[in-house]
């Protein structure tokens, strides 16, 4: 990419509807970036597109300005019901398709079109229900369309005109390009629709997609001397697991005041690192898959507003957020792709301006790190870890964030790390009730296990020290270990029948054969004893535990191999052979028999 951002062409010297070209003045946008020099004078003209351009660099305004003024300046195809959409675009991620949705409400909410907002995690029937009423352009993840689609018949592409994908290889590395083909599929014939499609790489398998389903696009690459942003300062530390937090925070107090984002690879260390900062004293929010979609949503606009110093997120906001004054991003953990360690640092340094990219190479991580240098042609340069970057600077006294403004997002007394991931658990378990998938008081959640174990926990009493805080710390269990008492919808339990005396045999037997059996009190039943035989004899009663704790005995010695190897002995006289001797027996009497009968 070049030093400078900006071509001098201007949007101004393309044929634009007059309404759209007023919309972009407006919205601040007059001179093109180069992806942006390069998709229009295609574009417009109706012919189809694969770009490839880093990110940072305009893509999404790229193909906005072409679809609406498509929409603006051709009519309809004749077959086209008034609810029906004329254009889609599919981004891989929600926020992704939340940010084109704004950036399309900037410029283009006062040309008569309408824009519906379809992705996972919200309301369904509300978002039914604007699809019912009609839109000209859907802006979706591919996921919760394709249930319209194809279960409900809420919405017919048969007239959709232009389709745009955004972030192609990010949707093979999601999965969704079944669900892709299966939506283009629904469309018209590729000849009659223009097909728009944007990647950070054109690869072989998204050029594969768009020769399939696209009608001879034009290739269009954004050459750049780097991979990354030309203004982005790139550094790389080897901390040790344990330094990784201390390292965080004493590079974070020597960068105070700065907008930050942290990315990790795993949603259980987005928690962890969260509470970390948080104890030290940062407003930090989070973005992963466990905080429901509105709460992300909250947490976003709180970040993007700086109520929020830090942001703590895995990869789900690495690709498409626009987030103005970034300055510093951290790879708390090196990412397993290369391409997702690109696109998290293109946080930062966006359009031209000048940002800082930290990564630790811990020893979980650290063999990503030259499949990392390799793809992005470059050697990251490395700095030592010393005891003064492990030891966090004094933080000087710091305004408290402004009120919210009436009707935004509550202050921040809801927004710490532990009330959002409760409040996550609470709904995910909400949302498996809902399902059937879980059943209050016990019972199996999911693959984790039972309910309410290991820190998932959510909507009880939770445990403290091995112990419940709740109707076990109440003495839900009786005296003697067993309980009879319901626990939340499970029927009361019978009584526990009492302990078999005979497990404790072996122990009784150990003891000397003189010893005298325990009275028995009046009337009282005495427990039945375990019965072995012993050479076919039945033993009852006490010489039957008797016999059984001197075979355990025997059995803890070398001798008991020599005992167990020695035959049966022969029932006593005026006793009937038991079935094995009477079966050895006739077994003998064939054999010497045998030889006999051959003369």
């Amino acid at each position: 990419m070049s030093e400078k951002p900006l071509t001098d062409i201007v949007f101004s010297s393309f044929d634009l509807h007059p309404a759209l070209l007023a919309g972009l003045e407006a919205a601040g946008f007059t001179r093109c970036t180069p992806i942006q020099a390069l998709t229009l004078p295609v574009a417009l003209p109706g012919r189809d597109v694969a770009g490839q351009a880093q990110t940072g660099t305009g893509k999404t305004l790229a193909f906005l300005v072409a679809v609406i003024n498509r929409l603006l300046t051709r009519p309809a195809l004749a077959e086209r019901k008034p609810e029906d959409p004329r254009a889609l675009i599919l981004a891989p991620t929600r926020e992704l398709a939340i940010q084109i949705h704004k950036d399309a409400m900037k410029f283009g909410a006062d040309l008569g079109l309408k824009f519906a907002l379809v992705y996972g995690g919200v309301d369904y029937d509300k978002q039914r229900a604007l699809l019912q009423a009609g839109a000209d352009v859907i802006i979706a993840t591919p996921g919760r369309l394709i249930d319209y689609v194809k279960q409900h018949k809420v919405v017919s592409l048969h007239a959709c005109e232009v389709c745009v994908l955004d972030e192609a290889d990010r949707m093979f590395d999601l999965g969704f390009i079944k669900d892709i083909r299966f939506l283009l599929r629904r469309m018209p014939e590729r000849t009659t629709r223009q097909t728009l499609l944007f990647s950070a790489t054109l690869s072989h398998r998204v050029l594969e997609l768009a020769y399939e389903h696209m009608n001879e696009p034009e290739k269009l690459v954004v050459e750049a001397e780097f991979i990354t942003a030309a203004k982005v300062r790139q550094k790389i530390y080897y901390p040790a697991d344990d330094e990784k937090i201390p390292l965080l925070l004493g590079l974070l107090s020597r960068s105070e005041g700065a907008r930050t984002m942290v990315f990790v690879n795993t949603k259980a260390f987005v928690e962890r690192v969260a509470r970390a900062l948080e104890r030290a004293g940062y407003r930090v929010g989070v973005l992963s898959g466990d905080v429901p979609q509105k709460k992300r949503e909250s947490l976003l606009k709180k970040f993007q507003a700086g109520q929020l110093e830090l942001l703590v997120a895995t990869d789900v906001a690495a690709r498409g957020l626009h987030i103005d004054g970034v300055s510093h991003v951290y790879n708390y953990d090196l990412p397993f792709d290369a391409e997702d360690y690109v696109h998290r640092i293109g946080r930062t340094a966006r359009l031209g301006a000048e940002g800082d990219a930290i990564s630790f190479a811990c020893e979980r991580y650290a063999m990503s790190l030259p499949d990392i240098e390799r793809y992005i042609d470059q050697k990251i340069p490395s700095e030592p870890v010393t005891r003064e970057l492990l030891t966090a600077l004094p933080r000087p006294e710091r305004p408290k964030p402004a009120a919210p403004a009436e009707g935004e997002a509550g202050g921040d007394e809801d927004d710490s790390i532990s009330t959002i991931f409760r409040e996550a658990r609470e709904a995910r378990a909400a949302d498996e009730a809902k399902r059937g998938g879980r059943r209050d008081g016990g019972g199996r959640s999911g693959p984790g296990g039972r309910s309410g174990g290991r820190g998932e926990r959510s909507g009880g009493p939770r445990r403290e020290g091995g112990r419940n805080e709740g109707s076990r710390a109440e003495g839900s269990r009786g005296e003697g270990g067993g309980s009879g008492e319901a626990r939340g919808d499970r029927p009361p339990r019978a009584p526990r029948p009492p302990r078999d005396p005979a497990a404790q045999a072996p122990a009784a037997a150990s003891a000397p054969d003189t010893a005298p059996a325990p009275a028995q009190a009046e009337g009282e039943r005495s427990a039945r004893k375990r019965r072995r035989r012993r050479g076919g004899k039945r033993i009852d009663g006490g010489e039957g535990a008797q016999a059984v704790g001197q075979a355990v005995r025997a059995m803890e010695t070398p001798a008991a191999v020599a005992v167990a190897a020695k035959p049966a002995a022969a029932p006593a006289p005026g006793e009937a052979p038991s079935l094995l001797s009477r079966i050895g027996n006739k077994l003998k009497s064939l054999v010497t028999r045998a030889p006999s009968s051959r003369h």
